[in-house]
């Protein structure tokens, strides 16, 4: 069989992947779901608060009427650690187009206390159901071709410690937002890359929740080192992308006092703005 036909004949689907296993809920009680956070969605032994979200919204998913999460709203308390966690989750309000939920997730500390890592609030409805009129500014992020893009095998690791979650996507990065891996950092809070899982399986509203936060830190390029934790994060999903691969592109305007935002767009291959994101991250200095 050719390379090409064989790559493709194992491509993972939608609802049979990493991504899939790695964000399963197995509903305890009404409300209350059991999940096993990924070792292999980790960044400096923490794990990524991109892949969290996707994990509490596929709890709402199955708690709420509506199916696909338009925003969801995250407030990171403690950092998680790869193993068993609790999600509970409440039901705040339904209407006939939307649906609000909140939810937590809990593990247990070294001396077997609960805590709780991550609040979110969020609000669903259903992807399908929306006008396809378009009225927008946005353009979608200029990229070179991929095969003129770099990945993470093609340089040093970008961070101290475990970047196990690299494994897990397929990322390749602008060269123009990689001067901080050839220690040139351009002093610009600008990242842009393609991104797709690394199995293959094409996206949906879940994996943009994870888009929104895969990508090197901004910080990087503006000349800072190590981890860039999540405060808070916000991500609005705009229309269930279409087959193939993401645009992701984040920019920073401002650092002060330790902390930075960071906007980011995802672009599918229609050239359709899929979801946007803000967030506020803590940055080492010094």
């Amino acid at each position: 069989m050719p390379e090409a036909a064989s790559a493709a004949a194992t491509r993972a689907t939608i609802g049979d992947s990493e991504f899939d296993r790695d964000t399963a809920a197995t509903r305890r009680a009404p409300g209350v779901y059991d999940i096993d956070l990924s070792a292999g969605l980790t960044i400096v032994s923490a794990v990524n608060g991109g892949y969290l979200l996707a994990v509490l919204g596929r709890a709402l998913g199955d708690a709420l009427p509506h199916p696909d999460p338009f925003t969801v709203s995250a407030h990171y308390l403690t950092a998680s650690r790869p193993g068993p966690a609790v999600v509970r989750t409440e039901t705040v309000r339904t209407g006939r187009s939307l649906s609000t939920g909140q939810a937590s997730l809990f593990q247990y500390d070294d001396e077997g206390n609960e805590v709780e890592r991550i609040r979110v609030l969020a609000s669903y409805g259903d992807l399908d159901a929306l006008p396809d009129d378009v009225r927008t500014s946005a353009k979608p992020p200029a990229i070179p071709p991929m095969d003129q893009c770099f990945g993470p095998a093609d340089g040093p690791v970008p961070v101290e410690g475990s970047s196990a979650i690299t494994d897990r996507l397929s990322l390749k990065l602008d060269p123009a937002t990689l001067g901080w891996a050839l220690g040139r950092p351009s002093g610009r809070g600008e990242m842009r890359a393609w991104f797709g899982l690394a199995d293959g399986r094409d996206a949906d509203p879940l994996s943009l929740l994870l888009a929104v936060d895969a990508l090197p830190p901004t910080a990087f390029e503006l000349g800072l080192k190590g981890w860039v934790p999540t405060v808070e994060l916000t991500a609005h999903v705009r229309c269930r992308p279409a087959p193939g691969p993401l645009r992701v592109s984040i920019t920073t305007r401002n650092l002060a006092g330790g902390f930075l935002e960071e906007d980011a767009e995802v672009w599918d291959s229609a050239d359709r703005l899929v979801a946007q994101s803000r967030q506020l991250a803590r940055v080492r200095l010094g």
